[in-house]
C-alpha cells in the first residue's frame, strides 16, 4: 500500500491510536515513546517513529494548552550557521519576528534534508505558530507532516520551484544566466566552476552552464567541494584547477567566500587578475570591499528575504496554500576581477 492511501485511511490529522496500529505496538508503548519515558527497546522505538512520520502524525507536547495562536514560537532550520549568507538571513527574520512579538526557534540541518525532517518532526511536537525552511526542496516525510499539522510554511533563497506555500527569495537559474551573460560580453569562453553540494548553487550553475554552451562557451573543468565552504578551500581548489594544463579563462565560483580564496591564491602566486585568470563569484558579501580587489559578484538581498518571510509567518490573515511567490531582485556587481 502506498504512503498517501496508508495516510488517508487514518484520521485527520492522525492519533496516537493510528501509530500503534502501524507500528503493531499498544497505544502506552507509543506514549512512552513520544514522551520519552519508560523503557522501549530500540526496535521499538524505531517502528514507532517510523509509523507515525508514515502517517504524518506529530505529538503535542502542548496537548491541553495553548492554541496555535497563542503560541509566539517559530520554527527556523537554515542549512548552515557557518555560512554567513545565513547570518544575515536570520538577522532580518529574528527582528521582525521580535517586532511582532514572536520567538524564533532555530534548528540546522547541515544541508542534510533527512536532518531537515527529524528537526522540523521535533519542532511541530512544541506546536510552533509557523515554519520557515531554507530551499524547496524537502523529504517527502517532512512534505507529509506539513500538510498533516496544516502548520504555516515560508521557504527562503529560492523560487525556482513548487512552493508549499509561499516562497521569498531569488531565482537561482535567472542569476546563474545573468552572470554567464555578463562573462560572455567580456570576451571570455573558456570557464571553470568550483561550488559545494547544494541545491540552490547545482540550479544556478545548470543554468549559468547551458547559457554558456548554448553561445560557444565551454566548461573545461568543475570542482565540487565536500567540505565547507571557506576561503581557505577555495584558495585550494583554485589551486588544483590552474595546476594543470587546461587552464580556464574564468572561474565562476558558487560563493564569494569561495571566490575571496581563489583570489588570494592569485595574489600569493603572482597572478595578474583578470589579465591571466578572471573571477566570478556570488551573493555580494560586504567582505569583499575589504579586499585589494573587488571581485564580480551577484548581490543579493538576504535580510529582506528574511524580513519579508518573518512579515508573512507573522500575518494571522496570509493564507497558507496559496503558492504566493516573492521574488527579490538581484544586481550584478562588476569588479576587477573581469
Amino acid at each position: 500500500m502506498s504512503d498517501k492511501n496508508q495516510k488517508n485511511q487514518y484520521s485527520n490529522p492522525p492519533t496516537m491510536h493510528d501509530v500503534a496500529h502501524v507500528a503493531g505496538v499498544s497505544q502506552m508503548t507509543v506514549s512512552r515513546v513520544m514522551r520519552g519515558t519508560g523503557y522501549v527497546s530500540n526496535d521499538v522505538l524505531k517502528r514507532v517513529q517510523d509509523a507515525a512520520r508514515s502517517i504524518g502524525y506529530v505529538h503535542n507536547r502542548l496537548a491541553g494548552g495553548m492554541s496555535k495562536y497563542d503560541n509566539p514560537l517559530i520554527g527556523v532550520v537554515v542549512p548552515s550557521l557557518q555560512n554567513r549568507v545565513f547570518t544575515e538571513v536570520l538577522s532580518g527574520i529574528s527582528d521582525t519576528l521580535n517586532n511582532n512579538n514572536l520567538r524564533p526557534v532555530f534548528g540546522v540541518s547541515e544541508y542534510s534534508l533527512e536532518r531537515e525532517e527529524e528537526i522540523v518532526f521535533d519542532l511541530l511536537s512544541w506546536r510552533p505558530r509557523g515554519l520557515i525552511l531554507a530551499g524547496l526542496e524537502h523529504t517527502d516525510g517532512l512534505r507529509r507532516i506539513i500538510e498533516q499539522t496544516g502548520v504555516k510554511t515560508a521557504e527562503i533563497m529560492d523560487v525556482d520551484g513548487s512552493a508549499i506555500a509561499a516562497s521569498f527569495g531569488i531565482s537561482q537559474k535567472a542569476a546563474g544566466e545573468q552572470m554567464a551573460k555578463h562573462l560572455l560580453n567580456k570576451g571570455y569562453k573558456k570557464f571553470a566552476y568550483i561550488a559545494w553540494l547544494d541545491e540552490r548553487a547545482k540550479k544556478r550553475f545548470d543554468a549559468f552552464k547551458a547559457y554558456i554552451e548554448n553561445h560557444g562557451g565551454v566548461i573545461s573543468q568543475t570542482r565540487i567541494s565536500q567540505k565547507l565552504l571557506s576561503m581557505k578551500e577555495g584558495r585550494e581548489l583554485t589551486a588544483d584547477i590552474l595546476s594543470g594544463s587546461d587552464k580556464p579563462e574564468v572561474i565562476y565560483y558558487a560563493n564569494d567566500d569561495l571566490a575571496a580564496g581563489g583570489l588570494m591564491h592569485c595574489i600569493a602566486e603572482g597572478l595578474k587578475v583578470p589579465d591571466d585568470i578572471a573571477l566570478a563569484g556570488f551573493n555580494g558579501l560586504s567582505f569583499l570591499e575589504a579586499l585589494p580587489v573587488q571581485i564580480t559578484t551577484t548581490k543579493t538581498p538576504r535580510y529582506d528575504i528574511g524580513v519579508e518571510a518573518a512579515n508573512w509567518i507573522s500575518d494571522k490573515n496570509s493564507e497558507q496554500w496559496n503558492n504566493h511567490i516573492h521574488q527579490f531582485d538581484i544586481e550584478l556587481i562588476e569588479g576587477g576581477t573581469t
